[in-house]
């Protein structure tokens, strides 16, 4: 079902003004409507509709009673005609639009490249982008087609570039260690080295190299208890990451959702599936897993910390109190020295004291 038009969106949307009206001057009815509506939608959407059942029966109400013709008349118009395309040519001149040609369409894409699909490839909210930046150069909206070939080629081509970019920034010795980590055969190498760490031990594994290492370091903690094995473990993750040598500047020019979506992409994907990745995409994919998984190793190493002090500040007031109460118990007639402390104090309450409590215990 249509959306219902409100009274000012019909006032403010469908009404013609100024040269508008004039353009409607000596023309027959039936092109006079059509043309008068045209003129509208094409205003608000910066693309002619594709026929009448694009235009709201609100909306041609309320066109028709301002320019005085019957509704009927508008069913003889042909809106793929010749005179359709007159019209066209007349409403883009009066906009200052233009078609979209294929050198505003490339033009479109490196644009989009450069100043959105750096930061955003959702392709709904890119091609928003899209149209408005059309708009804004007075161009006209293309088809459906070409605008889904314009959005794709524009994040194509800002993937391409951005890991390019950055995979060239990730050293040497860095992609050789995390290459290993999805090897199909790997030997201990020198991520393991670097940990410092007993793994095998660690996870009851005899060794935890390679592919056992990366598998390591994509498990998830799970629901944490506070123990000194569970931090080891986060602890030997942490540091297996650091021992890769990532920059720690690699991903700040890269937008936080682009450098999920990578995160992403890598823990839905085996090792087998992530070796079939060209060169520059398998090192950024891998990068950008481990650098994200290096933050979220440290925030359960953080909640690990003060689940900790917790718990011993708890333990802490449990062995006062425990301890407080058994000296209380080992204390004979301490119901009459309490009493006593307290005659003592209600009867002298501005007094020090040693003046007052100490004298009423036994042996003070």
């Amino acid at each position: 079902m249509a959306r219902v038009l409100d009274d000012d969106e019909l006032i403010g949307n469908w009404t013609l003004v100024g040269d508008e009206l004039a353009l409607l001057s000596n023309r027959r009815p039936a092109t006079k409507l059509a043309f008068a509506l045209m003129l509208r939608f094409y205003s608000l959407h910066g693309r002619f509709p594709k026929g009448r059942y694009e235009l709201p029966d609100q909306a041609i109400d309320y066109v028709a009673r301002l320019v005085k013709v019957p509704l009927a008349e508008l069913e003889s118009y042909e809106w793929d005609g010749r005179t359709s395309k007159e019209h066209r040519k007349e409403v883009r001149k009066h906009f200052g639009f233009r078609e979209c040609s294929m050198a505003d369409s490339d033009k479109a894409a490196d644009w989009l490249a450069m100043n959105v699909c750096d930061k955003e490839r959702q392709a709904d909210r890119v091609r928003a982008e899209l149209l408005a930046h059309l708009r804004e150069d007075k161009v006209e909206q293309p088809a459906p087609d070409r605008i889904r070939r314009i959005v794709g080629k524009a994040i194509s081509q800002a993937e391409k570039t951005q890991t390019a970019l950055v995979a060239g920034r990730v050293p040497a010795e860095a992609v050789a260690r995390m290459l290993a980590l999805i090897a199909q055969s790997a030997d201990p190498g020198a991520v393991e080295d670097q940990a410092g760490t007993d793994d095998g031990a660690l996870f009851d594994a005899e060794e935890v190299t390679g592919v056992d290492l990366f598998a390591k370091i994509r498990e998830e903690p799970g629901n944490v208890s506070v123990s000194v094995k569970t931090i080891e473990k986060e602890v030997f993750k942490l540091n297996s990451i650091g021992a890769i040598g990532l920059p720690e500047d690699l991903f700040a020019d890269v937008a936080p959702k682009i450098l999920q979506g990578w995160r992403a992409r890598v823990a839905a994907e085996a090792p087998s599936h992530l070796r079939d990745h060209p060169h520059d995409i398998k090192v950024i994919l891998l990068a950008a897993y481990l650098f994200c998984r290096g933050r979220e190793i440290t925030d359960t190493l953080v909640d690990l910390l003060i689940a900790t002090v917790h718990r011993i500040n708890a333990r802490a007031e449990t062995k006062v109190t425990s301890d407080f109460v058994a000296e209380l118990k080992r204390v004979s007639g301490k119901e009459n020295i309490l009493f006593k402390m307290t005659e003592a104090a209600l009867e002298a309450p501005e007094s020090r004291v040693e003046d007052v409590i100490y004298p009423a215990v036994p042996g003070g």
